[in-house]
C-alpha cells in the first residue's frame, strides 16, 4: 500500500487550479519585459481545474519601492485564457504574480441560478450556502462578519422557497462574499514576472543624429558647443526631440586615420571621434576644439529649453594613446610580441582602435571603470546613450551595468548599435537596453519589410525589444539611396517614421541627399564626417525639411503613430504598394498609411481595409484625412482606390474618420 502525501504538501495537494501560459513572460521569467511610464499593462494567463468549478484568479503587482502586494481580479476571456490590467505609474521596475482558487461560492451560486430556472432548487440546497456564508463570517471583520452571519442564519431559518431564493441571491450579499474568498488552497504562480519602465521617449522618439565638429557656420573650421547650439533651433523646428552626438572625447593621434579612412592621416586630419582616448584624456574628458565641460553644460541646458534631450555615444574602446592603455594595460589583449592587439574584422584592420578584453584578471576592476563612464555623463545632465557595438562585449557586464545604473536612475535609456544576427541583437534587449537598432536600412520590399515589421511589432519579440528605424547612419548609406533620387529618399523617411514610433536620421546628409559612395558597393560615405569637417548648407533647396517637419507635427498630433503595437498590415494587389494601419486602442484615433516603394513610377491598387476590426460602418461612408497634403477622400466599403505619384508625394498619411450625421454641424466626420 502506498505511503500517504506528506503533511507539508496536503495543502499543496489541495491547490486544484493550473495556472500557465503566462504573458507577458520572457524566456521563464529569466528577463523582464518593456514599457514605458503611465502605460496600462494587460497580464493573460491560461487559468483552469478540473472539473466544473468556477475560479477565481486574481493579479498582484507592486513597484519595487513598495512593500505589500495589489490585488486586481482577472477577466475572462475564452478558452480558458484570463486577463488582468493595471497601470504603470512610476519609472523603474514592477514584479506581478496570479493567484487563483477554486471558488465554492461562485460555484455554488451558479448552479442555484440554473436549478432555480429549472424550478428544481430545494432546501438541502440553501444549507449548503448557510455553510459557505457561516465560513466566510469566519473571516471577515467585525461588522462584515455580523452580517454574513445574519445572512446565514436566515438562510438556514426559511421554509419559504421564495424568500431563500431573494436571500440567496441578493447582490450585497454576493458582493460581500466576494471580499472574503476561502483562498485557503489556492495556486500560487511560482515565480514573480517583473517589467521594466521606462520613460516615454523610450516608446516614442524622433532622433536627430549631426556630428558636432562639422556644426561651425564657417567651411573649413572646426565646430564648437556653441555652433550647436546655434543648430538648436533649426532641430527643434524640425522636429526632433532627441539630439545624437557621435563620441565628443579626445581622439587619439597614433594610428590616426586620415580623410575617407586611410591608413595614414595628413596634417590637419582630424580623425575618428571613436578612436578614444589621448593625452588630453579618455572617456570622461572632452575634445578641446569643442569646447569645455561648462560649455557642454550649457548645450544641454539650452536643449532641455527647446524640449531636447542629448543622447551621447558611448563606445568602450580605446586609441593607442588612450590614459587606459598605460594604465591598466592587462584590461586589453596582448599578442604573443608584447604588442596589443588592435581591433579587426577581417580584412578590416582599426590599428586606432584597442577593443577591451572582457576576459581580463581585472575584470571586475574594468567593470566598474566603464559603468563610471556613464555615470559621469549622467552627473552632466545627460539620460540617453547610444551604445556603439554592444554585442563585442560581454553580456554579463551589460545586464549588470545597465541594471545598477537604472536602479539609481530609472529615467536613463540605452540604444543599441548592433547590426548583427538576430539571437544576439534579441538578448542584448533582454539584458536591459532600451532601444535597438534594426535592419530596417536593407528592407527595401514590400514582402520583406511586412515580414520583418510584423515579427517585430506582433510577436514575443515586442515584449522586449524596442526597434528604433534608421533610413541612414554615418556608416549606412544604403544602394537605395545612393540613387541620389529626392523620391528614395521619401520613401525611406516616410517608412522609417510611420513603421517605427522610434526612429532617426544622421543629418544635415539626410535631408540634403548626400548619395556618394566612398567606392562602388561600399556603404561609406565619400567624404565620411567620420574622417573629416564638413561643412552644410541647411537652406539648400531642394531640403527634405519641410517634410519632415510635417510629419514630426503628424506624430505628435496622432496618438496611433505613437506606439507599434497595434502596427496591421492590409492587402492591396501591387507589390510595390505598403499599406499598414496603427490605432489608439479605443479606435478614436485611426492612421492608414500606404506608400509607393517604388521611386520611379506612379504605382496604384485598391485597398481592402478590414472594417469590422476598425469598428468603422462597412455599409456607412467614411472620411480619408490625407495629413500630407490636406486633401479629404469619401471612402466606403473595404476597397478604396489609391495612386501615388513618388516625384511629389509618394504616400498617404490618412486619418480615418466615422461618419457621424448630427443637425448642427456641415462637418459629419469625427
Amino acid at each position: 500500500m502506498s505511503e500517504s502525501p506528506a503533511v507539508s504538501s496536503q495543502i499543496e495537494g489541495r491547490a486544484r487550479v493550473i495556472i500557465e501560459g503566462v504573458s507577458p513572460e520572457i524566456d521563464g521569467g529569466r528577463f523582464p519585459a518593456k514599457r514605458s511610464v503611465d502605460d496600462k499593462v494587460q497580464i493573460e494567463a491560461d487559468v483552469f481545474t478540473d472539473g466544473h468549478d468556477s475560479i477565481s484568479p486574481v493579479l498582484l503587482f507592486k513597484h519595487s519601492s513598495e512593500a505589500s502586494w495589489r490585488e486586481v481580479p482577472m477577466r475572462f476571456l475564452i478558452n480558458d485564457r484570463w486577463a488582468g490590467e493595471f497601470t504603470l505609474s512610476q519609472l523603474g521596475r514592477y514584479s506581478f504574480t496570479i493567484h487563483a482558487w477554486v471558488d465554492h461560492w461562485i460555484t455554488w451560486r451558479r448552479d442555484l441560478q440554473k436549478r432555480i430556472t429549472a424550478e428544481t432548487d430545494a432546501p438541502l440546497d440553501y444549507l449548503i450556502g448557510a455553510e459557505l456564508i457561516a465560513a466566510a463570517a469566519g473571516r471577515a471583520s467585525k461588522s462584515d462578519a455580523d452580517h454574513l452571519a445574519a445572512n446565514s442564519k436566515n438562510l438556514r431559518s426559511q421554509a419559504n422557497i421564495a424568500a431563500m431564493r431573494e436571500i440567496a441571491l441578493a447582490p450585497a450579499l454576493n458582493d460581500l462574499m466576494l471580499s472574503y474568498p476561502d483562498r485557503r488552497f489556492a495556486t500560487k504562480y511560482d515565480r514573480n514576472l517583473e517589467i521594466v519602465v521606462d520613460p516615454v521617449r523610450a516608446r516614442f522618439s524622433a532622433w536627430y543624429e549631426f556630428f558636432p565638429r562639422s556644426a561651425s557656420p564657417e567651411q573649413g573650421k572646426h565646430g564648437t558647443f556653441a555652433d550647436c547650439e546655434a543648430r538648436l533651433p533649426y532641430v527643434a523646428d524640425l522636429g526632433f526631440d532627441v539630439v545624437y552626438f557621435p563620441p565628443i572625447h579626445p581622439i587619439g593621434f597614433e594610428f590616426r586615420k586620415g580623410r575617407n579612412n586611410t591608413v595614414t592621416a595628413e596634417p590637419g586630419d582630424v580623425g575618428s571621434p571613436w578612436a578614444i582616448g589621448a593625452a588630453d584624456g579618455g572617456h570622461k574628458s572632452i575634445l578641446v576644439e569643442l569646447g569645455t565641460l561648462d560649455d557642454f553644460g550649457r548645450f544641454v541646458k539650452k536643449a532641455s529649453d527647446l524640449g531636447i534631450q542629448i543622447a551621447l555615444d558611448i563606445a568602450f574602446q580605446a586609441a593607442p594613446d588612450h590614459p587606459y592603455v598605460k594604465q591598466h594595460s592587462n584590461w586589453f589583449r596582448k599578442r604573443p610580441d608584447g604588442t596589443i592587439q588592435y581591433a579587426e574584422n577581417p580584412p578590416k584592420k582599426y590599428q586606432d582602435i584597442y577593443p577591451f578584453d572582457f576576459e581580463s584578471e581585472d575584470w571586475t576592476g574594468m567593470w566598474e571603470e566603464l559603468k563610471s563612464v556613464f555615470e559621469f555623463w549622467i552627473a552632466q545632465g545627460v539620460r540617453i546613450f547610444r551604445v556603439d557595438n554592444p554585442h563585442t562585449k560581454a553580456f554579463p557586464f551589460w545586464e549588470w551595468c545597465i541594471s545598477a545604473i537604472k536602479a539609481k536612475t530609472p529615467e536613463v535609456l540605452f540604444l543599441s548599435e548592433a547590426f548583427t544576427r538576430p539571437k544576439v541583437m534579441y538578448r542584448l534587449a533582454k539584458l536591459g537596453f532600451s532601444q535597438s537598432y534594426t535592419y530596417f536600412p536593407w528592407r527595401n520590399g514590400k514582402y520583406e519589410i511586412t515580414e520583418y515589421l510584423t515579427e517585430l511589432t506582433q510577436t514575443k519579440v515586442s515584449e522586449f525589444f524596442r526597434p528604433s528605424q534608421w533610413p541612414n547612419t554615418p556608416d549606412i548609406l544604403t544602394e537605395f539611396l545612393q540613387s541620389g533620387k529626392r523620391s528614395a529618399f521619401m520613401i525611406r523617411y516616410l517608412l522609417a517614421a510611420t513603421l517605427g514610433s522610434n526612429y532617426g536620421i544622421y543629418g544635415p546628409p539626410f535631408e540634403l541627399l548626400e548619395s556618394r559612395p566612398v567606392r562602388p558597393g561600399s556603404e561609406e560615405y565619400l567624404d565620411s564626417e567620420k574622417y573629416q569637417l564638413r561643412h552644410w548648407d541647411l537652406n539648400q533647396p531642394d531640403s527634405l525639411k519641410s517634410l519632415i517637419k510635417m510629419v514630426n507635427r503628424i506624430r505628435r498630433e496622432n496618438p496611433a503613430l505613437q506606439s507599434d503595437r497595434l502596427l496591421e498590415f492590409h492587402t492591396i494587389q501591387n507589390d510595390q504598394l505598403l499599406c499598414f494601419t496603427k490605432r489608439t486602442d479605443d479606435f478614436s484615433n485611426i492612421i492608414l498609411v500606404a506608400i509607393n516603394l517604388d521611386p520611379d513610377r506612379v504605382q496604384s491598387g485598391f485597398v481592402e481595409l478590414p472594417l469590422d476590426k476598425l469598428k468603422l460602418d462597412e455599409n456607412a461612408p467614411y472620411q480619408a484625412h490625407d495629413l500630407l497634403t490636406g486633401a479629404r477622400y469619401r471612402w466606403q466599403g473595404r476597397r478604396n482606390y489609391i495612386e501615388l505619384n513618388p516625384f511629389s508625394v509618394p504616400a498617404h498619411i490618412l486619418c480615418l474618420r466615422r461618419h457621424v450625421r448630427t443637425e448642427n454641424d456641415f462637418e459629419y466626420f469625427a
